[in-house]
This record gives structure tokens, C-alpha cells and sequence, in this order.
């Protein structure tokens, strides 16, 4: 494993950091917990010494079963990242209230690395009216927080204000060569670098997009290479060559996944892609972009939905039938597989979805178009 250093302490951070948003599940959607465990320990035997979570994840059990994977001397090998979910505050005592339950969904007294989760305009207006930045800094005091960072989803020129704002330890921003001047993108990544705040990346896959039924024309432009990498490899190795990242963040749903992303960090180093790499990359990104409708990256913070629409189930439909010309399977699959009371016709426009949505899409227009050719 391809470690980097934390500038505040000195400490080695694995290139790899673990992110539990996408833990394997059951049919059902619950999380396969013993899997789930037995995944996130490898990780760390394997080197991994950053694991991410957060108090929405899989609805709260993502926490709770980081927790679980950390007992047994794990949890003493780990930088530990947890989060504030801004949206969800109401005044300021939901904030210690939330801690709280984080800590004991933990089963920790204290989290290494905290952040204010899903920066952009409103959330920041929350937070400065709930004073979350004084209750963080109150609980670094008492010593239960070490580091506090930030998570953001917003425009770049936002993006430099935030940072210029408060003297944070470190930020977390969604990265991958599709996203290049998407939110803060590679201009917000070395702004902030250049300030000396390190840089943790997450979505370096864009949710799977770049990895799963790669169109044949990307397929065509990785086998030009002269070294030939899987999709996943590729993705992780440009984020990787940019040395003012401290961490990329990947979720997981399988061992071969995570062996997989392992094997890769282990290689990664600086600014080791040529320029003809580069040049591939950029043309696979070009590609994907020229063919994907909606970004959508399966985080599901727009659920639930009021009207029980499964809002990143019906975009991904739309999404594929775009990518893979209008294959009819994709019909066959939706009618199979998506409950009629969860299809994208149930929408009314409310748009309660759009206000949460950190890619900032346009989903309630994303649910006509899906509705209009799957329904």
C-alpha cells in the first residue's frame, strides 16, 4: 500500500482510504453484516488505515457495523472519518444529539477525523446559524474530534470561499476524470492544497459508472494502451498521479473489489502516468460524457422520496438505455425488477429529491423522460 503524509501530524495515510456507503447487501437492500465486517478488517490487514462512514449510510447500520469491524484492536490502526449531516439539523442541540449516537453507534470516544458533511450554499447557512463550526471545535477541546474537515458539493467559486472561511485540517471533494471541472475539480483540489489543507477524494469511480458495462467505445480507446488496466485501474491511478491528494475514498461492495483497489494503490505512485495514458484517459472521458444524461453517482441522499419513487434505481434505467443504445433489455430488466409503485411515474415534481441531490441534477425532469420511455 502506497502511503502519504498528513501534513498537521506527520502521519502515514493509506492511498486507499475505505468508504462504507456501499457495502455488499441482500436482496432486500439490508447490509450483509458478517461480509460486511470481514471486508473491512481485510482492508486494514492489508494496509488500509483510513475508513470513512457517515450517519446516513445504509441508514445508520454503516456506522454501526464500522463499529463491530473496529473492535478487537482494530479500531487502534484506523484513522476513523465520521460526519455532521448538516440538512438534518433543526437548532443547535440536534448537533450534540446526533454526536452522540454517533459515538455509541461506534462504540468509540473519540473520531479522528470529522467532517461537515455536504457543504454547499444552504448547508452552510445552517451551519453558520446553528454555530456547528463552534460545537466542533468544543468537541476537538474535550478531545473527541481530532481533525475537522469538511465534505462538499457546490460550485468552485463557493468552494474557495468555504476554504478561505475557517482553518480546516483537511477536505473532501468528489474527483474522477469525468468530474475534472465539475465542483471544485482539479482547480478546487490545488487551491486547497495551496493552502495547505490535504485533499481526501471520494466518488473516484463516479458511484461505478466508469467501471460497470463500459460502452464499447471506451473499451476500444483502454486497449490502445500500451499497458492494459481494468476500468477500475484506470480510474483510481489518474486520481492517484496527483500528489496534493492525501486519500481516495472507494466504496466497496465485494472482496474482489477491494482486492482489486488494493492491488492498484499498492502501484500508484505521483505523477507516473505519460502522457499518453493521459491523453487515453482524457478521450474515455469525452466519451462517457458525450453519452450519460444525468451524473448520478447512487448516493442516495435524495431518498426517500415523498412519493416512494426509487430515484437512483430509475435514473441508472435511463442512464443505461442512453449508454447502450436503446438495448430493449434494459426495458425487459426495469418492468422485472423496479415495483410499480417505486417507478418513475409515481414523481409529482415536488423536488424535495433536488434539494438534496449534492450533484445538484435535475431529477424531477430526469423522472418525466425515465417514466416517458420505460412507462
Amino acid at each position: 500500500m502506497q502511503y502519504r503524509i498528513f501534513p498537521k501530524t506527520g502521519e502515514k495515510v493509506s492511498l486507499l482510504g475505505l468508504g462504507t456507503m456501499r457495502l455488499p447487501q441482500k436482496s432486500d437492500g439490508s447490509v450483509r453484516e458478517t461480509e460486511a465486517i470481514q471486508m473491512i478488517r481485510a482492508a486494514i490487514d492489508g494496509g488500509v488505515n483510513y475508513v470513512d462512514t457517515a450517519y446516513i449510510y445504509h441508514g445508520g447500520k454503516s456506522e454501526v457495523i464500522t463499529g463491530k469491524a473496529l473492535r478487537d484492536g482494530y479500531r487502534e490502526k484506523v484513522l476513523l472519518a465520521d460526519k455532521m449531516p448538516l440538512w438534518l439539523l433543526e437548532d443547535e442541540t440536534t448537533q450534540p444529539t446526533i454526536f452522540d449516537e454517533q459515538l455509541a453507534r461506534l462504540g468509540v470516544q473519540v473520531i479522528d477525523m470529522y467532517l461537515a458533511h455536504n457543504i454547499n450554499a444552504p448547508s452552510w447557512k445552517r451551519a453558520q446559524k446553528h454555530n456547528t463550526m463552534r460545537f466542533l471545535e468544543e468537541k476537538k477541546a474535550e478531545g473527541r474530534i481530532k481533525h475537522i474537515g469538511f465534505s462538499f458539493h457546490d460550485a468552485l467559486p463557493f468552494f474557495k470561499e468555504v476554504i478561505d472561511a475557517y482553518p480546516w485540517d483537511f477536505c473532501q471533494i468528489q474527483l474522477n476524470y469525468m468530474d475534472t471541472a465539475y465542483q471544485a475539480g482539479v482547480e478546487g483540489m490545488k487551491y486547497a492544497a495551496a493552502k495547505g489543507i490535504p485533499v481526501v477524494v471520494m466518488e473516484p469511480l463516479k458511484g461505478g459508472l466508469l467501471t460497470d458495462r463500459l460502452p464499447a467505445g471506451v473499451q476500444q480507446l483502454w486497449n490502445q494502451a500500451d499497458i492494459q488496466r481494468t476500468p477500475a485501474e484506470w480510474a483510481l491511478r489518474w486520481v492517484a498521479d496527483f500528489p496534493e491528494v492525501l486519500t481516495i475514498l472507494n466504496g466497496v461492495s465485494s472482496m474482489e473489489q477491494l482486492t482489486e483497489n488494493m492491488d492498484t494503490l499498492s502501484r500508484a505512485l505521483p505523477n507516473s502516468l505519460t502522457e499518453q495514458e493521459h491523453h487515453i484517459i482524457q478521450q474515455a472521458a469525452d466519451a462517457y460524457n458525450a453519452l450519460l444524461p444525468y451524473a448520478c453517482t447512487k448516493c442516495r441522499y435524495c431518498m426517500p422520496c415523498p412519493r416512494g419513487v426509487d430515484i437512483p434505481e430509475a435514473i441508472g434505467y435511463y442512464n443505461e438505455w442512453s449508454l447502450y443504445a436503446r438495448n430493449p433489455k434494459t426495458k425487459e430488466v426495469f418492468h422485472l425488477f423496479v415495483p410499480e409503485n417505486k417507478r418513475p411515474g409515481q414523481c409529482d415534481g415536488c423536488k424535495t429529491c433536488e434539494e438534496r441531490c449534492p450533484q445538484g441534477l435535475p431529477i424531477a425532469e430526469a423522472m418525466k423522460k425515465t417514466a416517458a420511455v420505460f412507462e
